[in-house]
């Protein structure tokens, strides 16, 4: 058997024997390992996109949708379906707090400004945007270096439109790749459950 078949046949293999779950958190980075203290993400003070400051502890009581997004990806159009979301789950307590940031093929060269302007004129956002952060890298802000290294479902964000989800509690509770849709079943279900929750 040449090296294209025995590579072949090892990622058939893998299908075969893994998962969905299990290849979904391979593909995203997404191992599991033990959770921060509930409660830890409301630490960080963040910059809005209009250059306010906000505690995250305001939203305590919420389930909290964490997305790191940019305005010339593939996966931009998940703008739309994520005020879809908003307006879906709002008055049930989602919020979605928006992170702009420009690591992944300089896809968010714009200023705060520019992107506020971009998101509210093309996708008529109302969820909430902040000031562009670093999200890996030496720089990376306070706030994703919790979530990729201390909430439980650690690992390097692999690109564009990331998702954490965090339950009422303050616990980092799930996390989706860039490749799940904001109005996919499997993170509708998992905010709904989490929405349930007291």
């Amino acid at each position: 058997m040449g090296e294209f078949g025995r590579k072949a046949g090892m990622a058939v293999a893998n299908v075969v024997f893994g998962t969905k779950e299990r290849l979904r958190r391979i593909r995203g980075g997404l191992m599991k390992t033990s959770a921060a203290p509930a409660g830890k993400i409301y630490s960080f003070e963040m910059k809005t996109i209009d250059g306010r400051m906000k505690s995250l502890a305001d939203y305590k009581g919420q389930v909290l949708l964490v997305v790191n997004t940019a305005s010339l990806c593939g996966y931009t159009p998940q703008y739309e379906g994520l005020e879809k979301l908003y307006e879906r789950y709002k008055d049930k307590g989602l919020r979605i707090l928006a992170f702009p940031a420009n690591e992944f093929g300089a896809q968010e060269p714009g200023t705060d400004a520019e992107i506020s302007s971009f998101c509210r004129t093309k996708y008529s956002t109302n969820f909430d945007l902040f000031s562009k952060i670093k999200v890996k890298g030496e720089e990376i802000h306070p706030l994703y270096k919790f979530l990729t290294t201390e909430s439980g479902h650690n690992g390097d964000i692999p690109w564009n439109f990331a998702k954490f989800l965090v339950s009422r509690g303050g616990i980092v509770a799930d996390r989706f790749g860039p490749d799940t849709e904001p109005l996919s079943k499997a993170l509708t279900s998992r905010i709904e459950s989490l929405l349930a929750e007291s």
